[in-house]
């Protein structure tokens, strides 16, 4: 039997922050899925950081 990977596909919401300057996103419907970064890379990469802790806890 194959092993098969499946990808999972998440839209952020995705804001810059004028105070800040910080780039702020979170995922609509997926409560705890929110963070921020420097950088849309930086917070892209933090995004997923979420996303992997919280679906090991749901």
């Amino acid at each position: 039997m194959e092993d098969k990977i499946f990808m999972k596909i998440y839209t952020a919401v995705v804001e810059k922050c004028h105070d800040t300057n910080l780039y702020v996103g979170y995922v609509p419907g997926f409560p705890g899925a929110h963070s921020q970064g420097n950088t849309l890379d930086e917070l892209h990469n933090n995004l997923i950081e979420v996303i992997r802790m919280l679906e090991e806890i749901f």
